[in-house]
């Protein structure tokens, strides 16, 4: 073979090549030439039967090839649960926030309100279950609050939204577990000697987490974290709140008694 058939033979070679290469990824894909509904409703039929990665696929397709109408709106909701449903939460809040700003009187709007919250939610809870027992003031609980506050907004902007009694109990739980876990950082300052910063974060549990079951434990730690400091005045302030607001608490009369031998010595002050 000559040096100009072997240039031709190469020509026809790229050219075939080149060709092949260019007929790939879209011409490959079966959905090419399906109709927004046909694209949706296999997308949705991926979703029901738990092939998230399928159906967020399809449904992201739909809309970048059909943007306006009925279905690409709805297509952007069920992808936003199909990221939930994978536990990918950012990008399931992201797709929340993403509809919210296109969509914001759209009729199902507190659905994606409520699905932002819900997103977060059980990894939220995940995160005080796993951190048991290891330094609370390490605990990441962003997420926690983050699902807290996007339930607030559904409740402020749709009161009467069928998800509201929903998004109400789930922020009670969230609220108790928040609280609670400002009372293990305050408790755990305490037992490290750190008593202001113990009686701030207390502080903060009264003022922020009022009519919680964690409030019992702020006051708690105040007394004590007062009584370490020896400032038995606002000692005897403390307990007095708690036993007027939890009379019942097994702690109170200890408590008392500790305060009353902390006092004696230093001025020959009678119990509280």
């Amino acid at each position: 073979m000559n040096r100009w058939r072997r240039f031709e033979w190469c020509v026809v070679l790229l050219v075939a090549l080149a060709a092949g290469c260019a007929s790939s990824p879209e011409d490959a894909d079966e959905t090419k030439d399906w109709s927004a509904e046909r694209i949706f409703k296999e997308a949705k039929s991926a979703l029901d039967a738990g092939d998230y990665e399928t159906a967020i696929k399809n449904f992201e397709k739909l809309e970048a090839r059909f943007p306006f109408g009925r279905y690409a709106q709805q297509a952007q909701l069920e992808t936003a649960f199909a990221y939930h449903k994978s536990k990918e939460v950012e990008s399931a809040i992201s797709a929340c926030d993403r509809f919210i700003k296109l969509h914001p009187t759209h009729p199902a709007v507190d659905y994606a309100y409520y699905l932002r919250g819900l997103a977060g939610f059980q990894d939220g809870i995940n995160e005080f279950e796993k951190n048991v027992g290891k330094n609370p003031d390490h605990m990441d609980v962003g997420l926690a609050r983050r699902s807290y506050q996007y339930f607030g907004e559904l409740l402020a902007k749709f009161p009467t939204s069928k998800y509201a009694a929903d998004s109400n109990q789930r922020m009670v739980y969230l609220r108790n577990k928040l609280a609670q876990h400002e009372a293990d950082v305050a408790s755990y300052y305490l037992r490290r000697g750190v008593f202001v910063a113990a009686l701030n974060r207390s502080k903060s549990i009264i003022q922020t987490y009022p009519r919680t079951p964690a409030v019992a434990d702020a006051l708690a730690i105040m007394t004590k974290a007062y009584n370490e400091l020896k400032v038995f005045d606002l000692a005897r302030d403390s307990i007095r709140v708690w036993e007027l607001n939890y009379p019942a608490d097994s702690r109170i009369p200890e408590m008392k008694v500790l305060l009353a031998q902390a006092i004696a010595p230093a001025s020959g002050d009678t119990a509280p």
